[in-house]
């Protein structure tokens, strides 16, 4: 009989050991591998299990589906000072990977290089009161919605502001940028601008525009005006505006009758392909209600800045191998609904294409149901 492997083996098969143990500082031979602590977090988001007690129930219990990941026993007092310590530079290197992975899924929309920035509020208790004051942690996410798929991200206590972690991202020359009010800095922008990047935002209410130039809008549009010109020379204290080129602002009146100001450092695009890549901002705010939903990344298993840390890169661990897994089958259709079904046989021995099919009965031996009479 052929060797099933388990679900949560079938998906792990994704992940580069190579590029794991590059980044792994000090492997272990004892105890528990950094191996093994990958394989466990991923397990527990893809899962959904809301504590280390029943983390380690659910291990324990389904031990012989973990022989061909190499998982050996797994301690709660271990995993937690795994959670606590060890670095987390070899979830992200395979986070990093995987995301590369997604991106050759679909080649020919490559040529597009959105980028979407945003941050999300995640409420984690009293546990996390020594690092986060307010018992909340921000998670900050850079998103590209033409793979979907995570390119950047970075966790830090509610309080920091949202454009302290954009500044730390990399830039990427030439790409497009789409980020709301909280990353209101002109210096952070002078910096996209000088990288070749385009900009789409939206401008403050109390922000002037030296006009220069007024250009027509389509009849029958959205669209309310479309003019070029500066932002103010002088900022707050006084201070020198360190983005001297001119920009764009595009006027447009939603669906709900509210009208926005978008400004743009992209003077030859149409007006209306502005207005719809700020449109597209709201890919972000679905993949963070989607990993909030489908992957329980509300309940943290340490209270640990690196705790929490090692496990939000678990979980987008676990959110790429999905996207990496659906693309291989046809039969589920949506991402949640694929993701429930993962998580219900998470330890079985299924295929990932036959998920919907009732599992296959185990097969007998004939001779058992002949009778030998001489």
């Amino acid at each position: 009989m052929r060797f099933q492997p388990s679900v949560i083996g079938q998906l792990m098969r994704e992940v580069p050991r190579k590029v794991f143990n590059s980044a792994v500082v000090g492997r272990r031979k004892w105890g528990l591998t950094e191996w093994s602590h990958l394989v466990t977090l991923v397990a527990a988001q893809l899962a959904g299990t809301r504590s280390l007690r029943d983390l380690i129930g659910m291990i324990g219990q389904h031990q012989t589906a973990l022989v061909h990941l190499r998982v050996g026993r797994v301690r709660r007092s271990t995993l937690a000072e795994a959670n606590a310590i060890r670095p987390t530079a070899p979830f992200e290197a395979v986070a990093a990977h995987l995301s590369a992975m997604v991106a050759k899924l679909s080649p020919g929309l490559g040529r597009e290089a959105l980028r979407l920035i945003d941050a999300t509020r995640i409420h984690a208790g009293r546990c996390v009161h020594e690092w986060a004051v307010d018992g909340a942690i921000k998670l900050h996410v850079v998103f590209d919605p033409v793979a979907g798929r995570t390119t950047c991200f970075g966790v830090t206590s509610s309080r920091v502001n949202d454009i302290t972690m954009a500044k730390a991202f990399p830039v990427e020359p030439g790409a497009t940028y789409v980020f709301d009010l909280g990353y209101y800095d002109y210096r952070w922008w002078a910096k996209l601008d000088e990288a070749g990047c385009r900009i789409v935002t939206r401008f403050k209410k109390n922000t002037a525009l030296s006009l220069i130039k007024e250009q027509r809008v389509p009849k029958g549009s959205n669209i309310l005006s479309d003019r070029i010109g500066f932002l103010p020379a002088r900022q707050k204290y006084n201070r020198q505006n360190p983005f001297a080129n001119a920009v764009r602002e595009v006027r447009v009146k939603t669906d709900t009758g509210k009208v926005l100001r978008i400004l743009s450092n992209d003077l030859d695009a149409k007006a209306q392909d502005i207005a719809d890549l700020y449109k597209r901002r709201w890919a972000i705010e679905l993949f963070f209600r989607w990993i909030k939903q489908a992957l329980k990344i509300k309940h943290f298993l340490g209270t640990s800045q690196n705790a929490v840390r090692i496990q939000i890169a678990a979980a987008l661990i676990a959110f790429l191998l999905l996207r990496l897994a659906q693309a291989t089958q046809k039969t589920v259709k949506t991402p949640l609904a694929f993701a429930r079904l993962v998580r219900a046989n998470i330890m079985h021995r299924r295929r990932l294409d036959r998920l919907l099919q009732p599992p296959p009965l185990p097969e007998q031996n004939p001779l058992q149901l002949a009778i030998q009479w001489n």
